[in-house]
């Protein structure tokens, strides 16, 4: 019942900067912890970032932490990430995942996934 749509993807020098978006439909999208992960080709996909119902608390992967940015507004129903000082291990297929539960690294928490973005960091 629940969709995911990710966008705002694509080619960036590194340092450079990008801001994905993710619009959700279908649940009530303020009742539910939201996170990013991203997968790059041929590695296991890896937890990025996630954020509390009401925006109070976020969490982050130690590799992104200082970086990266995600926030919420649960009038227009997106989450966003905001990608500052990007570098070429950065590059992956990102995911917007919704979680029922409590906040949470693993993907295994997370029971709906959009369909993905890609983000490519050229050196």
């Amino acid at each position: 019942q629940v969709q995911l749509v990710e966008s705002g993807g694509g080619l960036v020098q590194a340092g450079g900067s990008l801001r994905l978006s993710c619009a959700a439909s279908g649940r009530a999208f303020s009742s539910y912890v939201m996170g990013w992960f991203r997968q790059a080709p041929g590695k296991e996909r890896e937890f990025v970032a996630t954020i509390s119902w009401n925006a109070r608390s976020t969490y982050y992967a130690d590799s992104v932490k200082g970086r990266f940015t995600i926030s919420r507004d649960n009038g227009k129903k997106t989450v966003y990430l905001q990608m500052n000082s990007l570098k070429p291990e950065d590059t992956a297929v990102y995911y917007c995942a919704l979680d029922p539960g409590a906040m949470s690294t693993s993907l295994t928490d997370y029971d709906y996934w959009g369909q993905g973005t890609q983000v490519t960091v050229s050196s």
